[in-house]
């Protein structure tokens, strides 16, 4: 049943980011949570992005700009890797959160308080006006790079930070979905990097049939969302995701989930 649920996310889910800009990552994670631990769910769901992207840069990375991709890219890397390395002490010295709730002992812990947290963070972003209205110019580029690729490594959640300052980096429509699935793979490969060590450990609680269903499903999603995601309205369907993770947040924060 997992891989039904999570393989129909998968698929769901690249088909909106493809040019909604909201992430792959973002969606899928939550779910995965639900059947796996945090930790577990992030490095899985990492795998399935990018082996995605590698298939979006496959049909859109010819309009990927380079120069962007160095003074973006590279930041975020390096930020990559202390997100991702950040991700691995909350995950090592998370120690349980014990609460009473309408008479219910209940557990959660801190890293599943800031995953939650950012999940939130993100989801208020994505509608938030006065964030869309920033005006940012290519010198902000590498600070942006930054910010995106820290919370990339830290929980997967990158595409907000990632898509406000490449908006402002006077990209055509192709020229920024081709850069920012670039980016994401560069802050991919470096995340994974990190969580390998993790991800080694515990080869056996992956689900790795799983695994390819996720991202054999992605493939059909971004595959689809080329051909016909731009006739179509995606301000409901972008809403009602949002508050599906808003709930999916809380639960990962209460320790519901």
């Amino acid at each position: 049943m997992e891989i039904i649920i999570i393989s129909l996310v998968a698929l769901a889910a690249s088909l909106l980011t493809l040019f909604s800009g909201f992430g792959l990552g973002t969606l899928l994670m939550p779910v995965v949570a639900v059947f796996f631990p945090l930790e577990i769910a992030i490095g899985m769901t990492a795998i399935v992005h990018l082996t995605n992207n590698l298939f979006k840069v496959a049909i859109l990375g010819k309009h990927a700009v380079k120069q962007v991709l160095i003074r973006f890219g590279v930041p975020a890397v390096l930020a990559a890797f202390i997100g991702a390395w950040v991700l691995g002490l909350l995950a090592d010295g998370s120690t349980p959160i014990n609460y009473q709730l309408m008479d219910h002992q209940l557990q959660t812990t801190w890293l599943n308080v800031v995953v939650g947290g950012l999940i939130l963070i993100f989801v208020f972003l994505e509608f938030s006006k006065t964030f869309a209205a920033i005006k940012l110019g290519p010198k902000f580029l590498p600070l942006g790079g930054s910010i995106s690729g820290f919370f990339g490594g830290l929980s997967g959640h990158q595409g907000a930070f990632r898509s406000m300052f490449l908006l402002k980096a006077g990209l055509t429509k192709e020229q920024f979905i081709a850069t920012g699935v670039m980016v994401a793979v560069m802050v991919d490969v470096a995340r994974l990097s990190i969580y390998g060590k993790d991800l080694a450990e515990n080869y056996q609680a992956i689900d790795w049939a799983l695994v390819i269903a996720a991202s054999l499903s992605a493939f059909v999603g971004a595959y689809v969302g080329k051909k016909v995601l731009q006739k179509i309205t995606i301000k409901t369907v972008h809403l009602l995701v949002s508050l599906l993770l808003v709930v999916v947040a809380v639960g990962l924060m209460l320790g519901l989930i």
